[in-house]
């Protein structure tokens, strides 16, 4: 029996977006990406202790005071993780730069090098890594470094505005995940009014990013990611890519109703024309841009706010192990 997750296969990548290893494989999908949200959940479950301590251990034999013990040992963490998705899935996984970098070219790029190098050490090409970087003015230049300059495929996150996504793929990173679910959670909050279907307004900013990348010929993925419900997903079956946390995989996978395409590069070309505009090269414009632009204003700092915290708590986790 057809399912609506293979329906929506045939449109779209499906990526798995969980730190819940064990939960991905049943799912079958092509990437998997995670977040300290997502790391410091599983790391809590005790089936997946061994990978904190292992991370311990190994910062301890390359480091001596407790400070960079913690800080060596978060590192390793998010590799462990990944080592572990990536004999579950057949292409990349995304690994997040600590989001208290966010306004720190240097330290972004330093940091994702040492990543990098982490799971080289381990065997793992870095093709077969994204490095998940905030959309602020400083990430973006990371990301534009790293592509560039390194040959580190870069995911960039915490995207709510157009501004953000026209910096994103002007600076040529491989990849961009759009928070669906977060827009639709500041327009409710911000209006009172329920969304649903086209009229859900994360998914209408996704279907512009998406038409204004195949109209002006740019070759960064869109990824459509943080959903609420199943019917975002249906709305936008056919843009590049989907990561859909395990309980809607699990919502699509009980369900056969077909799933139509709704975004295609043909009917984005055809669609009506979007101006062109620039924001790489110009800080004052994007960051302009993204101050006229409340919801994306909001939900990026306060994003990195909450991923930041989670580090911490995570941190304070790795502490209590040495």
């Amino acid at each position: 029996m057809t399912t609506s997750l293979d329906s929506l296969k045939q449109y779209t990548t499906v990526v798995s977006d969980s730190g819940d290893f064990e939960s991905i494989a049943q799912y079958k999908p092509q990437d998997a990406t995670t977040n300290p949200s997502l790391i410091l959940a599983a790391v809590k479950q005790e089936k997946y202790a061994k990978l904190l301590q292992a991370a311990v251990q190994y910062a301890k034999t390359k480091a001596s005071s407790k400070e960079e013990i913690i800080s060596k040992a978060q590192d390793r963490l998010l590799v462990e993780f990944g080592k572990e998705i990536l004999k579950l899935v057949p292409g990349r996984v995304s690994t997040e730069v600590d989001a208290s970098l966010s306004f720190d070219t240097k330290a972004t790029i330093k940091k994702a090098l040492e990543i990098i190098k982490l799971y080289e050490e381990e065997g793992i090409n870095k093709d077969r890594v994204l490095i998940k970087i905030a959309s602020t003015y400083d990430g973006i230049q990371a990301a534009r470094i790293l592509e560039q300059e390194h040959g580190v495929h870069c995911n960039l996150t915490l995207l709510f505005g157009f501004g953000q996504a026209v910096a994103c793929a002007e600076a040529g990173v491989t990849l961009i995940s759009p928070f669906v679910g977060r827009i639709l959670d500041w327009y409710k909050a911000a209006t009172g009014k329920e969304y649903s279907g086209s009229e859900d307004p994360g998914v209408q900013s996704v279907k512009k990013i998406y038409t204004y990348y195949k109209q002006h010929g740019y070759k960064t993925v869109v990824m459509g990611a943080s959903f609420r419900n199943v019917g975002e997903i249906t709305e936008l079956a056919g843009v590049d890519f989907l990561t859909i946390a395990p309980k809607l995989l699990e919502e699509l996978k009980s369900s056969n109703a077909t799933i139509e395409r709704k975004l295609s590069p043909e009917q984005a070309k055809s669609a009506e024309a979007i101006p062109k505009v620039s924001y790489i090269d110009d800080r004052a414009a994007f960051e302009l841009a993204l101050f006229e632009d409340q919801m994306a204003f909001d939900k990026l700092y306060g994003g990195i706010r909450g991923f930041a915290k989670d580090a911490k708590t995570l941190q304070g986790l790795i502490a209590s192990q040495i």
